[in-house]
């Protein structure tokens, strides 16, 4: 089982990062690894949404399509692929901390199969830096808006 937990504080208001970080179309901006996105539902964001990414990560283009299991707008998103030989979840929250300040977690988690169960340790290793440079960039991005 791959379980990574990241986590940032962003000096902007809650729903201003949670807004920005939930809308799919933002992600090739702050996920290092994720090039396009292609809404398979219609807009906006809801639960039962479905969203298509192409990414590449340790060498390979990967191509998934995320839905929307959970939407609570302003603190919390879940999304689930079942897809390839990673399914994953990945789970946002969002709560305002001191000064106005956004916490914010990044939470993958999910079951390898196959060859990818082989390689688990080492996917966990890569995802966890992945998710904190997406985090950093992420942070940059909006602390740098104005």
């Amino acid at each position: 089982m791959v379980d990574i937990v990241t986590e940032t504080t962003i000096d902007r208001p809650q729903n201003m990062v949670s807004e920005y970080a939930a809308n799919p179309d933002n992600a090739p901006a702050w996920y290092v690894n994720i090039k396009s996105v292609e809404w398979k539902t219609p807009k906006p964001l809801q639960v039962g949404s479905q969203v298509l990414f192409k990414a590449h990560f340790l060498g390979r283009e990967l191509v998934y399509t995320y839905e929307i299991v959970a939407y609570v707008p302003g603190e919390k998103l879940v999304m689930r692929t079942s897809e390839g030989p990673f399914p994953m979840e990945t789970t946002y929250t969002w709560s305002t901390v001191a000064n106005g300040q956004t916490h914010m977690t990044l939470r993958n988690t999910g079951k390898p199969s196959g060859f990818s169960k082989l390689l688990a340790p080492f996917m966990k290793s890569a995802m966890r830096r992945a998710n904190n440079k997406d985090l950093a960039l992420l942070k940059q991005l909006l602390e740098n808006k104005k």
